[in-house]
């Protein structure tokens, strides 16, 4: 998927400048395909070089004017055959994944704490989706068409944190049982033990 098809889908729920949509962005389809604001601007001005999105002035009081953004047919075309693509299984690239199978190399307590920070990151955005959830799809088995499709998204972003943070919990409870003993316990075991008998 390129940017361009993100833009086309969002465009095509209401059309918007490059602002609007860019802070629109931020709030629904950015939590599945990041871009930045920049990137938003250059898009949308290669998919008006191209034909897929058309461009209208709308003048603006103190302000200079604002372009506002409308799916073309050709848009629209370029959107369905792109529906219709069979897409390939992104690979996954997980840095935390990484850190922990290099854990026996470093710090393992550092690495705790980065699963924690993380944990708590995910649980924030976890607790943001069933917000959405609650608020605009209060009677999920009425839905249909286009909003079932967007709760439906809504859904698998819910799943995915929730899997996370199972996911960190388990690592963080083994990472809690591996950890090596202190140079304190160490003393005390061998003191309850001097003479090495223990198995």
């Amino acid at each position: 998927m390129a940017l361009e098809h993100a833009l086309l889908v969002s465009l095509t729920e209401r059309a918007s400048s490059g602002y609007d949509l860019a802070r629109r962005f931020d709030k629904s389809i950015g939590f599945f395909w990041n871009a930045t604001h920049q990137q938003i601007y250059r898009v949308l001005k290669r998919m008006e070089e191209q034909g897929w999105v058309t461009a209208e002035a709308v003048a603006q009081e103190g302000r200079p004017d604002k372009k506002v953004y409308t799916v073309s047919d050709a848009g629209r075309a370029e959107l369905t055959r792109w529906i219709a693509e069979p897409g390939d299984m992104g690979p996954l690239r997980n840095e935390l994944g990484v850190k922990l199978r290099a854990a026996s190399l470093g710090d393992i307590p550092a690495v705790a704490a980065e699963f924690q920070r993380h944990r708590d990151q995910h649980a924030h955005r976890l607790d943001l989706y069933r917000a959405f959830e609650k608020k605009d799809y209060p009677a999920p088995d009425q839905l249909s068409g286009r909003t079932l499709h967007q709760y439906l998204v809504l859904r698998g972003g819910i799943r995915v944190e929730e899997g996370f943070l199972d996911w960190c919990d388990e690592v963080l409870a083994a990472l809690h049982q591996d950890q090596p003993a202190s140079p304190a316990d160490s003393a005390r075991s061998q003191a309850s033990d001097p003479k090495g008998t223990r198995r």
